[in-house]
C-alpha cells in the first residue's frame, strides 16, 4: 500500500516511525515548508517554549536525557524531531516544499488522487498528520490595511526587524503573549498590551536540569521513566477537575488569585488581569515574569474594545488612539473549524465540508464515514487541556497502524467507518462534553461560534489509550 502522510511535525514523524517499526515503508511525508518541525518550526516567537513537562513532551520510544530544562523552549524541541527523524532515518521519506491543494477518493480505484503543487499523487492511505494549529487568525480590524507601520502574527516573527526603542502593541493574551511579553519589555520603547479577556495564569515549576540530574537519566534510564510516570499521571489527576468533578478548580483559582497578589501591588492593574471566568474554561498559562513584565513603567494594559486600526496605531472604543511602529498579533489559531480552501472528496462526491457543516467530528478522532482510508492524527475532539499531547498522538497514530496492517493481513483494499458508528461515537462524547469545565460559559478557541466542543477530549487520556488499542472490526464496512 502506498500512504500519504501531510505534515512533517510531532505527528507525521510518529506516524513515519511506527510505519517503520511496524516493518511498513511505503509511505511519503509531505511537507509544505522547506524543513520539518509543525508547530515548533513556525512558532520561533521571542520565550516560546512548552507548558508541558518536557519528560512527558517526548515520545515514549525517544526519550530525551539531555533536556535542559523542566520545560523546554522551541529550539530544543525543534533539535529533537530533527534528531528523531535522522535516528529513524525519516527524512529521506519526506518531500518538503509540497502543498497538498485538494483530495478526491477514487471509487473505482479506491485510492486517493492528491492534488500538490498542480500535480496528482495516488495512495492507497491518505493521513492528515496537519494539526490544529496551523492557521493563524488575524482579526479583521476595520483599517487594518491602512497601517503605516509593521505588523506580523507571533507565528510568523520577523527576527529580522528591530524592536528597540520601537512603540510596540500586542494583541491577545493567549500563549504566546505571556511568553513574549516579559521577552521584549525592557527592548521596546513602549509597549501597549490589549486585553479582552484575562487568562488565568499560575506559577510554572521551571528550572535548568543539573548536569547530575543528566547523567543520571542517561546512565539508569529507569530513573527517566519514573519521571515520567510520575509527571503524566500527576497531570491526569488534575484532568479530574476538568472532566470529572470541576468544582476541585476552584481551589486552583485560589493559587492564580494569590500569584496575582504576590506580583502586582497596584489594585487597578490587579483588576484588570484578573480573569471572570471559571479556571479551565480557557487555556491555563504558565508564567513567572508575566505579571513583574506588566508592572514595568513602560508597559499598559488596555482592556476598552479596539474601535479600528489608524494609519499611525489603534484607536480604541472609547475614542483614544495610541501612535504605534508595530502591531504585533497574538491571536492564535483556527483550531476549531476546517480550513475553507481545502477540499476534501470521498464516496460518491460527499465533500467533508457538508459532513462538518455543524462543525468537525471524527470517529476516535482519526475517521469519518464516507471517506474511506482517510486518516486523521490529532483530528476532532483529540486535544487535550490537561496533559501531553504527544501521549495522545502515539495513542492515535497506534491505531492507524493497526488498521493499515489489518487491511494488509485481509488482503482488503478499504475500510470506511459505519454511519451509525460515527453518529453514535459523536453524539455520546458531545454528551460527556457537558459535564466539563469546558462548557461553563466562557467563549474560547476551543469551541465553534454555536458553542459546540470539536476541540477537546472530554476524557482522561488513558481512557482515549484504552479505546484506540484495537480496531473494533464491526464499526467498519471493509471492501
Amino acid at each position: 500500500m502506498q500512504i500519504a502522510i501531510v505534515g512533517s511535525g510531532f505527528s507525521g514523524l510518529c506516524m513515519g516511525i511506527m510505519l517503520k517499526n511496524a516493518g511498513i515503508n511505503s509511505f511519503t511525508i509531505y511537507e509544505r515548508a522547506d524543513s520539518l518541525g509543525g508547530t515548533w518550526r513556525d512558532n520561533s516567537y521571542p520565550g516560546a517554549a512548552c507548558d508541558v513537562p518536557s519528560h512527558v513532551y517526548s515520545f515514549s520510544f525517544e526519550q530525551n536525557p539531555n533536556w535542559s530544562r523542566q520545560f523546554s523552549g522551541h529550539a530544543e524541541i525543534l533539535q529533537y524531531l530533527n534528531d528523531c527523524a535522522d535516528k529513524f532515518d525519516i527524512r529521506k521519506h519526506i518531500k518538503f516544499n509540497t502543498n497538498i491543494e485538494a483530495a478526491h477518493f477514487n471509487d473505482s480505484s479506491k485510492q486517493w488522487e492528491i492534488k500538490a503543487n498542480g500535480k496528482t499523487i495516488l495512495a492507497d492511505i491518505y493521513i492528515s498528520g496537519a494539526g490544529p494549529l496551523n492557521r493563524p487568525v488575524i482579526p479583521k480590524f476595520k483599517g487594518l490595511e491602512n497601517f503605516k507601520g509593521t505588523t506580523f502574527h507571533s507565528s510568523n516573527w520577523h527576527h529580522d526587524y528591530d524592536l528597540t526603542e520601537k512603540k510596540v502593541a500586542i494583541i491577545g493574551t493567549g500563549a504566546s503573549a505571556i511568553q513574549i511579553v516579559p521577552e521584549i519589555a525592557d527592548e521596546v520603547a513602549e509597549l501597549t498590551l490589549y486585553q479582552r479577556t484575562a487568562p488565568w495564569v499560575i506559577p510554572k515549576p521551571d528550572r535548568q536540569l543539573t548536569a547530575f540530574e543528566k547523567w543520571i537519566f542517561r546512565n539508569i534510564p529507569a530513573t527517566q521513566w519514573l519521571t515520567r510516570q510520575f509527571l503524566y499521571w500527576r497531570n491526569e489527576v488534575t484532568g479530574y477537575g476538568f472532566v470529572k468533578n470541576t468544582n476541585i478548580l476552584k481551589w486552583a483559582e485560589k493559587i492564580g488569585r494569590w500569584h496575582i497578589k504576590r506580583q502586582i501591588k497596584d489594585k487597578r492593574l490587579r483588576e484588570k488581569v484578573t480573569p471572570n471566568f471559571r479556571m479551565g474554561c480557557k487555556r491555563i498559562l504558565l508564567s513567572n515574569n508575566y505579571y513583574p513584565s506588566l508592572t514595568k513603567s513602560n508597559v499598559s494594559v488596555e482592556t476598552v474594545p479596539i474601535e479600528m486600526i489608524t494609519e499611525s496605531g489603534i484607536k480604541t472604543q472609547n475614542n483614544t488612539e495610541k501612535e504605534f511602529d508595530t502591531i504585533v498579533f497574538c491571536t492564535g489559531f483556527n483550531a476549531a473549524d476546517f480550513p475553507e480552501e481545502f477540499t476534501v472528496i470521498g464516496k460518491n462526491g460527499l465533500n467533508i465540508k457538508e459532513v462538518w457543516a455543524q462543525g468537525p467530528e471524527a470517529y476516535l478522532g482519526t475517521n469519518v464515514s464516507g471517506f474511506p482510508n482517510l486518516f486523521f492524527i490529532i483530528g476532532p475532539n483529540t486535544g487535550l487541556g490537561h496533559n501531553s499531547m504527544v501521549y495522545m498522538i502515539e495513542a492515535n497514530v497506534h491505531y492507524i497502524v493497526e488498521c493499515i496492517k489489518h487491511l494488509q493481513q485481509k488482503g482488503l483494499k478499504s475500510m470506511d467507518v459505519k454511519s451509525d458508528a460515527f453518529v453514535n461515537y459523536n453524539k455520546n462524547l458531545q454528551a460527556k462534553m457537558g459535564n466539563t469545565i469546558w462548557s461553563s460559559g466562557c467563549n474560547a478557541w476551543y469551541t465553534m461560534n454555536d458553542g459546540k466542543n470539536t476541540t477537546l477530549w472530554p476524557d482522561f487520556t488513558f481512557n482515549y489509550k484504552k479505546r484506540t488499542k484495537n480496531i473494533v472490526v464491526e464499526d467498519y464496512e471493509w471492501g
